[in-house]
């Protein structure tokens, strides 16, 4: 059952036929999801005390209705330091059709996954796990499953991965979490269910684990025309 705020957040969205990240993260803190600390801001003087609550380094990204891919436009900044830089940033992007406010997030390392589902018309939501960032469209290292999913479908998923050493822990480097990632992926077809009838697709990408848990970094969630 959505909770009210969602349901808000979601027909505010028919605007423009998608989620803006701050209100996608916000959906995903209400279900549970963890997240990175974030705030928006307008003004530099709001941006600047918002990058000390949240502390150096962070990330900046657009926020407007009329950028649905953020790279296409550099709307997406990493490893902000210091105000002079953030300022900089946010005068930039201010300057981007359709500007709203710039997110400021904390940094998040670990590995990059991709959770993600599209509505088939015929089956439902079919979620999908690979490996994130721009690998995911290198590599095309996915596991596909039909909506709702249990422990062992996501277990099941996690082992057909071909890097899955990478999750395990490979030459040295640390393992994830695979049960706080199992635990995501189950949420996720959850929350997937919840929304079959209102969104056409929605990616989280990346999903940074790493040996303690894993964080909802960037997120996009389109709606049915």
């Amino acid at each position: 059952m959505l909770k009210k705020e969602i349901k808000a957040i979601l027909e505010k969205s028919k605007e423009w036929g998608w989620v803006l990240e701050p209100d996608a993260q916000k959906i995903f803190t209400l279900y549970g999801f963890k997240t990175p600390k974030y705030s928006v801001a307008r003004e530099a003087v709001q941006a600047v005390s918002m990058a000390h609550q949240i502390g150096y380094p962070v990330v900046a990204k657009i926020v407007s209705p009329a950028v649905v891919h953020k790279s296409d436009v550099k709307g997406v900044v990493v490893g902000i330091k210091d105000d002079q830089t953030l300022i900089q940033t946010l005068e930039r992007l201010s300057k981007i059709d359709g500007f709203v406010g710039m997110l400021i997030a904390e940094m998040v390392k670990g590995l990059e996954l991709i959770i993600g589902a599209k509505n088939d018309f015929q089956f439902g939501p079919m979620v999908l796990l690979g490996m994130g960032g721009v690998g995911v469209e290198i590599y095309k290292d996915v596991s596909l499953r039909m909506a709702p999913l249990k422990d062992r479908d996501a277990d099941h998923m996690i082992q057909e991965l071909t890097a899955r050493k990478l999750l395990t822990g490979y030459r040295s480097s640390e393992p994830i979490n695979l049960n706080a990632l199992k635990k995501t992926i189950v949420n996720f077809s959850k929350l997937m269910m919840d929304l079959q009838d209102i969104v056409e697709s929605v990616d989280l990408n990346p999903v940074m684990c790493t040996a303690k848990t894993c964080t909802v970094v960037d997120s996009r969630i389109m709606l049915k025309k």
